[in-house]
């Protein structure tokens, strides 16, 4: 079922400009993708990204994977999110979000990353369902305070779903519990089981999945998967993840490494049997069949998250896709 409902993202290509957004969207749906989705750190802008991927490939839903709940509040996100549905009322809106990383809220964009992670994801999911619901919203919470908001925005019966980007057991849970969806990245397949368990403890939300592959030589991309994966292990929430998924001992030496300021020896320390198991390098056969595995360990969509990693990034992009529905 999840291959059916195969998504993409242009997340890992946002550095290649937002035209290639659009240009991948339309090619996304002449080759059967069902979805499209966007992240945001520092470039391309998340909503209006979707809205000239829906303008150019009115056919699929748009999806955001994920937003940085901190930089927007959730009257924003409501409103953002109700814009593209009134735009494309046939299609699926998914609103992704997630309570990011320090880097990006506070050295980015300079705002606070905050405390108590679960509650104020909690808070801001039902603060987002209430804007969305059309009706007055009077809300006082721990976080936000918001006297008379009425979304301006008309909506019919098809309205905006939230997923929540989550690693670990606690907001996978809430996720369960509180969203239509949750977004699980960075993990291999064979860890996609004991996630879904936890969002199941919660409830019976759709399970998405960032897939990193690429059809690619070896060669050309061991080395930007080793500072990838490096990047996020250095993260506290990610490098637990890494480490239930049976990578304690390449976590532990990244992060000593890099904690004694050799990097070099840091990206070494990412093995060979954690970029194959994560971000997937090989022949259109290879990147077919993780998209299978994931689907196969629980993934209701898997979202192909293309590695434009090659000496001719548009062929590296163009051959992905065509793998992973072919």
């Amino acid at each position: 079922m999840g291959i059916d409902r195969i998504g993409f993202t242009f997340a890992s290509l946002m550095g290649l400009g937002p035209q290639v957004a659009v240009q991948t969207a339309q090619r996304a749906e002449q080759l059967g993708y069902r979805s499209f989705w966007t992240a945001e750190t520092t470039g391309p802008e998340a909503f209006s990204v979707l809205a000239a991927a829906g303008a150019a490939a009115p056919g699929l839903d748009l999806g955001t994977g994920v937003l940085a709940l901190q930089l927007r509040t959730p009257m924003v996100v409501a409103m953002g999110a109700a814009t593209l549905q009134a735009l494309h009322p046939d299609r699926d809106v998914l609103i992704g979000i997630g309570i990011s990383s320090p880097v990006v809220t506070q050295r980015w964009h300079g705002v606070d990353y905050g405390d108590r992670p679960l509650e104020r994801v909690r808070e801001y999911v039902a603060l987002v369902h209430a804007c969305l619901s059309g009706e007055r919203v009077d809300f006082a919470g721990d976080f936000y305070q918001v006297t008379g908001f009425r979304l301006g925005v008309r909506l019919g019966e098809r309205k905006p779903k939230v997923v929540i980007g989550a690693l670990n057991p606690k907001m996978l849970r809430l996720a369960g519990e509180v969203a239509d969806g949750v977004l699980l990245n960075y993990l291999p397949a064979s860890h996609v089981a004991w996630s879904v368990e936890q969002v199941r403890a919660g409830g019976d939300a759709t399970i998405y999945a960032y897939v990193h592959a690429g059809v690619s030589e070896r060669e050309h991309g061991v080395d930007l998967a080793r500072r990838d994966l490096f990047s996020y292990a250095v993260v506290d929430s990610y490098a637990r993840n890494f480490e239930r998924a049976g990578f304690g001992d390449e976590v532990a030496e990244i992060r000593e490494r890099h904690a004694a300021g050799d990097r070099e020896a840091a990206l070494a320390a990412v093995s060979d049997r954690m970029v194959d198991a994560i971000d997937v390098i090989g022949d259109a056969t290879t990147v077919r069949a993780t998209v299978g595995a994931y689907a196969a360990a629980g993934v209701d969509v898997p979202v192909l998250m293309p590695l434009p990693w090659g000496p001719d990034r548009q062929q590296v992009i163009e051959d992905t896709m065509v793998a992973a529905v072919s």
